[in-house]
């Protein structure tokens, strides 16, 4: 059995492929995650507030990557062999310290790559499906957050 946690947690991976194919690479930073059992939240720095049918295009397109069941593929690597295989993008705006060495990075092929050290499902369909509540827009700060349920 899947703690509730772990398939919110991999949603976040899943959603924020979707907001970069829907909103563009300039959405592709992440300031902040949370989640707390089914609900979760992803902040990306962004520069407007997107659409209705922007948000209905990112909800669609991430459910269907969890009904396409692909593998959740997790490599443990030395930090300069996942930089230079991954390169920046792997990263968020919340930086890892120096003295980590060793990172794990999390790949959706052709989806989303991200250094994460949690827990993850073994393919996107095991997260069940994912249905966006809200969607806030800070301006002072650029950041959209996405705030979702994994039912």
């Amino acid at each position: 059995m899947i703690k509730m946690g772990v398939k919110t947690h991999t949603a976040l991976h899943v959603l924020k492929g979707a907001v970069v194919k829907v909103l563009g690479e300039e959405a592709k930073w992440t300031a902040s995650v949370y989640v707390n059992g089914s609900h979760g939240r992803l902040t990306v720095k962004f520069n407007r507030k997107p659409s209705k049918e922007e948000i209905k295009e990112i909800e669609k397109l991430a459910n269907e990557k969890i009904r396409e069941n692909v593998p959740i593929l997790v490599y443990e690597l030395p930090r300069e062999d996942a930089e230079r295989r991954f390169g920046e993008d792997m990263y968020d705006l919340f930086p890892i310290p120096e003295e980590v060495k060793t990172l794990r990075v999390v790949v959706i092929e052709g989806w989303n790559v991200n250094a994460c050290n949690k827990e993850h499902t073994k393919t996107t369909g095991e997260i069940g499906e994912i249905k966006i509540r809200k969607v806030r827009f800070r301006k002072s700060r650029e950041l959209l957050e996405i705030s979702f349920d994994v039912l």
